[in-house]
């Protein structure tokens, strides 16, 4: 489980790459790269790290469900998870 000042940097950078988005691409279709240095570094979108919804973990996360592997495979025991059954042969 991430720490919470971790999770709430993340929610934090989201609200600045949504807000600056439509200015950041004006600039850059512009080329006023001046412009774009002084927006804030965190209304970047390659600073966004794609993070379980549940847990905050960075890695092993699932794009299509938006969740870590270790939480899918206990939703999808659990049955929370529609369409999905754990495999057996």
């Amino acid at each position: 489980m991430a720490k919470e000042s971790i999770k709430a940097r993340q929610r934090k950078r989201e609200r600045l790459v949504a807000k600056f988005a439509k200015k950041r691409a004006e600039l850059k279709a512009a080329g006023d790269y001046v412009g774009l240095d002084k927006l804030p570094k965190n209304s970047s979108k390659v600073r966004l790290r794609n993070r379980c919804k549940l847990t905050g973990r960075p890695r092993g996360y699932m794009r299509k469900f938006g969740i870590c592997r270790n939480q899918f495979r206990e939703m999808a025991s659990d049955g929370k998870i529609p369409g999905v059954t754990k495999s057996s042969w």
